[in-house]
């Protein structure tokens, strides 16, 4: 088997392109105007190069490192805490805090540290550091969503990615010595696979500064509620709920002083995003769903004069949600995708902003099958399926819809029309995003809308497994859990396109979801910003973020 070497190379930033920022979904913040001030800057242009403001349209769930299952509180936490990689492009790899990522088996993965880089109380970051936080995951007393990601690794449960009970340490992680760490999986798979999902995924966490941490009290240690001892360029100073985060530029940082000294996301109402823009009060929206320009503001927002604006194909996906339990028979949610008029989603709401899919693949995957047609608006189908099924019309089902993506709750509204149109009795509640996870974890629903964002990599256990973190439908199929098993450890990328082409077939006939939309991401950023910008890509969205600035670069 041919070696595959990855030696890293640091980039310059590139020169303002704006940000593709994939959401899990997009729900409602509190901020005000009268608010403006708590987000640590003036409500106008920013001051003198100081304050870089973004608009953000996503609270955080969670700042929890391992257990993140909302955008937001990923893409918060990448200010301040590095991955082992960066990927700024689809399978384009650059180092955070690795600078090489090797294997001559596909199997065995040598990764070297920078040995420059540092925490933010001074302490070096060691392969040590890599260790804990994998450990962490795996260990049978720790809650976490990042247990599928390393579920590949050497003596871990090949599906939840934890250790036996009683058992501390993954034997398929071995530290080298203090700037080398060696993972070996338990057969071998695709190269990209780990360096995407383990090398750019998962964020380094310090030991020496969580060690003392029972694993089983993590989720509710100072450091899951907002992050005290850091990696990244920035560290957090201050959090306000659900209206702003603040941070400041570490000087001490290893890739060098960010240019920008501090930065502010603001957490806005959608509608408030394209007027801020054009007065200068932020500079910059996140992107995708967490930062999305609604579809009526694009047309005032690409004629602004300040800003660059970009207009991106995503791989996220807004999907509906059938929980099995409640709804067993197929043949009722097959009834159902039937009765949904998507069509009417993209064209009408979406202006043609969007595409419609069924799964988890959008036309940005290499692994979509082309050749499997989405399931199509029939709503006489619709009403002759029900009509053969034992289900009762009488059942009012409850139709759980989270607040603050102003397309998906008009959706939700296209949705609900559609269905009763067919014989459902539906009634809808609306919620926020928090509330919306706590439900969707509780089974606590009949139909659900939420979004996803999916990695170029096309394994999609944590969602579809028995066992996956965001399993929400209930949905268990022997098969599905053999194809994802078979696609995970594949190597070969022809296979495993053959692998994933199957498991969409089976999703698209066991329907535990619909995929209703993928949207195109609207990405702004003031010509203030003169060097940087996120990236289109959601994995290396603040790519080069230390060589941002304002003015000349």
């Amino acid at each position: 088997m041919s070696r595959s070497t990855l030696h890293l190379r640091r980039t310059a930033g590139a020169a303002v392109p704006a940000a593709v920022v994939l959401a899990l979904a997009a729900c409602g913040g509190g901020f005000s105007e009268g608010q403006a001030d708590d987000a640590g800057a003036s409500t106008g242009a920013a001051a003198a190069g100081e304050t870089l403001i973004i608009g953000n349209i996503n609270p955080v769930a969670s700042f929890n490192p391992i257990n993140q299952t909302d955008v937001a509180g990923q893409w918060a936490n990448e200010f301040a805490l590095d991955s082992l990689l960066d990927q700024p492009e689809p399978l384009e790899f650059t180092p955070e805090l690795a600078t090489s990522f090797d294997t001559e088996d596909n199997q065995t993965y040598t990764i070297s540290l920078d040995p420059k880089a540092t925490w933010s109380d001074g302490e070096p970051v060691t392969s040590a550091d890599v260790a804990f936080t994998l450990n962490l995951i795996a260990n049978p007393e720790s809650v976490t969503s990042l247990g599928t990601s390393i579920s590949s690794l050497d003596g871990v449960d090949p599906v939840t990615g934890k250790l036996p009970q009683g058992e501390t340490e993954i034997p398929g992680v071995t530290v080298v010595d203090e700037q080398t760490v060696e993972l070996k999986t338990a057969q071998p798979v695709d190269p990209n696979y780990i360096r995407e999902i383990i090398g750019s995924r998962l964020f380094i966490l310090p030991a020496h500064h969580l060690k003392d941490v029972p694993p089983s009290d993590f989720g509710e240690s100072e450091f899951a509620q907002l992050p005290d001892v850091t990696s990244g360029p920035y560290t957090f100073t201050k959090y306000t709920k659900d209206v702003s985060i603040e941070y400041a530029a570490r000087e001490d940082y290893y890739e060098g002083t960010p240019k920008i000294p501090s930065v502010a996301v603001r957490i806005m109402p959608a509608s408030n995003l394209a007027g801020d823009l054009q007065a200068g009060a932020i500079q910059m929206n996140s992107g995708g769903g967490i930062g999305n320009i609604p579809v009526q503001d694009l047309p005032t927002v690409e004629g602004l004069d300040n800003v660059t604006t970009r207009i991106d194909e995503t791989l996220g996906v807004q999907f509906i949600e059938f929980n099995v339990e409640t709804i067993p028979d197929v043949t009722v949610r097959r009834a159902m995708a039937h009765a949904i008029n998507r069509d009417q989603i993209v064209d009408q709401l979406l202006q043609g902003n969007g595409q419609i899919v069924d799964g988890p693949y959008t036309s940005q995957s290499p692994y979509l099958d082309t050749g499997l047609e989405p399931l199509a608006y029939d709503p006489d189908l619709a009403r002759d399926l029900l009509k053969d099924t034992d289900f009762d019309e009488d059942t009012k089902l409850r139709f759980v819809v989270p607040t603050g993506n102003a397309i998906r709750e008009q959706s939700a509204d296209i949705i609900l029309q559609n269905l009763k149109a067919v014989g459902f009795q539906v009634e809808q509640t609306n919620v926020d995003f928090p509330t919306l996870l706590t439900m969707a974890e509780k089974g606590d629903y009949d139909m659900l809308l939420i979004g996803n964002t999916f990695n170029l990599d096309p394994d999609v256990t944590f969602m579809y497994g028995t066992q996956g973190s965001s399993n929400y439908t209930g949905y268990s199929s022997e098969r599905v859990d053999q194809l994802l098993a078979e696609g995970k450890s594949e190597p070969d990328t022809e296979a495993r396109t053959k692998i994933y082409h199957e498991l969409q077939a089976v999703l698209q006939e066991d329907l535990p979801q619909l995929g209703l939309y993928s949207d195109h991401t609207a990405s702004v950023v003031s010509k203030d910003v003169t060097n940087g910008g996120p990236t289109p890509f959601w994995r290396g969205s603040l790519a080069n973020l230390p060589t941002w600035s304002f003015g000349a670069s």
